[in-house]
């Protein structure tokens, strides 16, 4: 968390000269954030280092945000060649931290979480953004039999497998519910409760650069069946019933829930194993076993009997939690 050297003359240039880069946060991609701080004014400082990272879509995501009455961190300066931004700060709240400290206030900020989205699926997707739909999610799932597969010495049928995804996922894709803007990470790490500020508009929306058209279920099953954070299935049931409530849903939505939380949990096992593996981040393998309840829980649901089978069949207990728990 060294920033980078360009950043103390990037910040002189749009009037922060002298100011003070504190480490703040990184996460699973190149991207790094510091706070800067000068007098009584803090900023938060983002470095997306080209050519790995290119902050353009989050600028893009973040200005159509908050014209849709959502809140996003305001661009204050940007050099987008060298991968520089200068952002609002939101302070440190955190919804996960903030949370854990008052788990007595889930019910209402989980409310928040849902309404957030029903805001935000009011309004066609963002122009511009690339599909989310069939032939992403069966591409999306690769990444467990590629990665975390070999990592726990199993050899699958992988035509077996995308085949029992397809018949659970290509109804889904086939529902006609509208495409809504997709967040993709929405979840307790990456939402901030911005002081001064009420209704949707109290949650600051992070980490949202890779955004895409999709599904209006994902950000839901994203944000209740977090990664990171157990959420009681108890709130879990009732926020979809709240989401189906304000969006006059049905069971064609609750369908589409459990099918994408599976998609997105396999994923996720196939990603952290990744994480892992190829980018020498081992923290990720701690994980492991709350996405294996999950996806356990997902499965069970009715519509997931193929990929259920599937899995039955070739990932065998012994190979599912076990591996983790020295980790966890």
């Amino acid at each position: 968390m060294i920033p980078p050297a360009h950043a103390p003359e990037f910040l002189a240039s749009c009037g922060w000269a002298g100011a003070e880069i504190l480490p703040l946060a990184g996460d699973a991609s190149f991207r790094r954030y510091f706070r800067i701080r000068h007098g009584d004014r803090t900023a938060v400082l983002m470095d997306a280092p080209p050519p790995h990272e290119d902050p353009r879509p989050f600028v893009a995501v973040a200005e159509w945000l908050a014209d849709k009455g959502l809140s996003a961190p305001e661009i204050l300066a940007r050099d987008l060649e060298k991968g520089l931004l200068l952002l609002g700060d939101f302070g440190d709240w955190r919804l996960r931290e903030f949370l854990d400290d008052d788990p007595s206030r889930e019910q209402e900020l989980y409310e928040l979480a849902t309404d957030v989205l029903v805001h935000l699926h009011q309004h066609p997707p963002m122009p511009g953004l690339p599909p989310h739909g069939l032939e992403h999610w069966l591409e999306e799932l690769k990444l467990f039999t590629q990665w975390y597969c070999p990592a726990v010495g199993l050899t699958v049928d992988e035509a077996a497998y995308l085949d029992a995804w397809a018949t659970v996922l290509k109804p889904v894709a086939e529902d006609g519910l509208a495409p809504v803007t997709v967040l993709r990470d929405y979840h307790a790490e990456n939402v901030m409760l911005v002081k001064g500020r009420e209704g949707v508009s109290h949650f600051g929306l992070l980490d949202f650069q890779d955004a895409l058209a999709g599904h209006p279920a994902y950000d839901l099953a994203s944000v209740l069946e977090d990664a990171r954070r157990d959420v009681p299935p108890v709130i879990e049931r009732t926020m979809i019933d709240r989401y189906v409530a304000a969006t006059g849903g049905s069971n064609v939505f609750e369908r589409a829930y459990w099918a994408l939380a599976a998609q997105r949990n396999t994923r996720i096992l196939g990603v952290f194993t990744r994480l892992w593996k190829r980018d020498n981040k081992p923290g990720y393998r701690r994980f492991q076993p709350r996405m294996w309840g999950l996806l356990e829980r997902d499965l069970a649901q009715p519509g997931l009997e193929p990929v259920r089978d599937w899995f039955d069949v070739n990932v065998r207990p012994e190979h599912r939690i076990d591996p983790w728990r020295q980790a966890a």
